[in-house]
């Protein structure tokens, strides 16, 4: 009993010691560590907020422009545009298409640039800007500046492949190279991926350039008529008979 007392008398005096030497140290540490989580709630909940009224002025600005009012859309874009996040690239990239509604193609362009050039921001979403940049200022840009752009992009295993190969044919045919352009419009026609009306345009240039782009011409018939393709076929053998 008198071991136990004597250890119970040096725990406490242990504890008064640390109390008196660290105690202020400590307390002053968790109130700043509870400060600052209640700093964070704060901040997170602020944030949250400034998002969700960023996303209503978004929907709107877009309501607007559904409603064919552009300038007023423009005018709410404006502010949603500056800054560095995706909602600001979304809202930079509704302002350069108005621009070239309104037939402003260097507003357009600085806006697409500024999306492009962001490295914060997704690869997919820099790419189509730098395509949409490259489009608004084609005819003023030296063809080789399109081909050193978005060549990179005019690759089968890209997304925008249909887009920017479309431009960088027609920049190797502004160089009189129909050997490097004719090639790839035939890839871009007989690409599944890239959408029809690109595919469509690629493969009669492709043809006029004396490149067949047509590996199916059942489906060929399908895709211009609209029909099915068994159908199509027997309409074509149904003419050729008469």
């Amino acid at each position: 009993m008198l071991m136990r007392e004597v250890d119970e008398a040096v725990r406490q005096d242990q504890v008064g010691n640390f109390a008196k030497n660290y105690g202020l140290p400590v307390g002053i540490a968790i109130a700043v560590a509870i400060a600052a989580f209640g700093g964070f709630l704060w901040w997170q909940n602020q944030s949250e907020a400034a998002q969700e009224q960023r996303s209503e002025e978004l929907v709107q600005a877009m309501d607007e422009l559904d409603a064919e009012n552009l300038s007023i859309a423009d005018n709410e874009l404006t502010a949603l545009s500056e800054g560095e996040d995706g909602a600001a690239a979304y809202a930079a990239m509704l302002r350069a298409g108005i621009a070239i509604e309104q037939d402003r193609p260097a507003d357009a362009v600085e806006l697409f640039d500024r999306v492009a050039n962001n490295g914060d921001l997704p690869d997919e979403l820099r790419d189509i800007a730098a395509i949409r940049s490259v489009s608004a200022q084609y005819d003023d840009l030296d063809p080789q500046a399109v081909i050193d752009r978005i060549g990179p992009l005019a690759q089968a295993d890209s997304p925008y492949f249909g887009s920017a190969g479309e431009l960088v044919a027609h920049a190797y045919l502004a160089q009189e190279k129909p050997e490097q352009a004719g090639p790839l419009l035939v890839s871009i026609a007989q690409n599944e991926d890239v959408p029809q009306s690109i595919r469509g345009r690629t493969r009669q240039l492709a043809g006029l350039l004396g490149f067949d782009a047509i590996e199916d011409v059942d489906a060929a018939l399908a895709e211009i008529t609209g029909e099915d393709p068994d159908a199509a076929s027997e309409g074509a053998d149904v003419e050729l008979v008469e």
